[in-house]
């Protein structure tokens, strides 16, 4: 008989739960079914976000909470009880935690889409978009350690963990500081980063003698894409800690500059006016810098700068190679001896010619210095 009622108190109480489990799924297929309908309309971004990010794990929530609702209605011993109610209460303190993590998310798609990165002048979109995204990592970090930390007090020993650290709380101060060291500093940095913003997404910049771009900011590594499509996997601290170039910390807009090198006769004003003519035949020029400066002078070359502006660093790139091309080119059709060449002398008598005819105006040589060209009778 005593079996018999256990058996029917089971069954009751598996009927209850499954009954709650099944309430639970329902739910959620009608809430995210009218979500899916309302994420589905232009404009709609905040039930596209959403959707997006909530349906999965509100899938295993839901049920979650109708059974820990229904749980006093089931007729279970003390000690299943209380071992499924401290089951439930662990998932619900997740549950609250990706609900946290949920309105982060959410409201990083906001600013996404209302401040697009993707666009030409895009400064203040992508000031706001680094605040958000590092904020946002720095948020989960702090949700998930208050999250374990809350997880551990449910337990009865925790207090007594509690305890003994307390009373070697020097030795474990010094233990958990020196463990925790690196990830401490990267969160430290990632606050820093998101309120100073040394760099943003998509700057370009120059790290490790490497150019690229901010790719993505997390809470422990900054990656760069750089011009090959190579990753450069940093950690926040090296932007806090070590100098970097960030060519687009205020302004998109570069200047681009082209050397040559070409002979002394090169015809600059010619130069000029074929700069001006590249500048002005391409889009790629900004409209604000265009000019040719002779920068330095060699033992047999002078060093002509050419310079530029463009809207972007990758423009200024292509600027930079169309400017060259050109004005080789150009030198190569119209002043080819304007081009790198070597110079040298002769002098004395070769074959009838002698310096004055090479050199006109240079005196020519002592005799006595010029060694005469081999004849038959000396040959012989």
């Amino acid at each position: 008989m005593h079996i018999l009622v256990t058996f029917h108190a089971w069954l009751r109480a598996v009927l209850v739960l499954g009954a709650a489990l099944i309430a639970g799924l329902i739910v959620h297929a009608i809430l995210f079914g009218i979500l899916a309908r309302r994420a589905g309309k232009p404009g709609r971004i905040v039930e596209a976000s959403l959707h997006q990010h909530a349906r999965r794990p509100a899938r295993w929530l839901l049920p979650v909470v109708a059974m820990l609702l229904a749980l006093p209605a089931a007729p279970l011993p003390l000690l299943w009880h209380s071992g499924l109610q401290h089951l439930f209460s662990l998932i619900l303190i997740a549950g609250g935690a990706w609900c946290i993590m949920l309105a982060t998310a959410v409201l990083a798609d906001i600013v996404a889409s209302r401040y697009r990165i993707d666009v030409a002048d895009n400064l203040e979109a992508r000031r706001i978009a680094t605040q958000v995204q590092v904020m946002r990592r720095v948020i989960g970090v702090i949700v998930v350690i208050l999250t374990l930390a809350l997880m551990l007090l449910t337990f009865p020993g925790a207090k007594a963990i509690g305890t003994s650290m307390l009373a070697s709380a020097g030795l474990a101060a010094l233990v958990v500081g020196m463990a925790m060291r690196p990830t401490l500093s990267n969160l430290v940095a990632g606050i820093q980063i998101a309120l100073t913003q040394p760099m943003r997404l998509e700057d370009a910049v120059i790290v490790e003698n490497e150019w690229g771009w901010i790719e993505e900011i997390t809470a422990t590594y900054v990656a760069v894409r750089l011009w090959d499509w190579r990753r450069m996997i940093l950690p926040l601290t090296y932007f806090i800690e070590t100098p970097f170039q960030n060519w687009t910390r205020k302004t998109a807009t570069l200047i681009g500059s082209v050397y040559l090198y070409l002979d002394y006769t090169a015809p600059l004003d010619a130069l000029r006016q074929e700069l001006e003519r590249l500048c002005h035949a391409t889009d790629k020029w900004y409209g604000g810098v265009c000019v040719l400066q002779v920068s330095d002078c060699k033992e047999y070359t002078i060093e002509v700068r050419a310079l530029a502006d463009a809207r972007d660093a990758p423009t200024a790139w292509d600027l930079r190679c169309l400017i060259r091309e050109g004005l080789i080119e150009f030198l190569q059709k119209n002043y080819p001896y304007a081009l790198p060449k070597t110079r040298g002398e002769l002098s004395g008598k070769l074959d009838g010619l002698t310096s004055a005819t090479l050199a006109p105006g240079r005196p020519e040589p002592p005799a006595s210095r010029v060694s005469p060209p081999p004849t038959a009778a000396t040959q012989s």
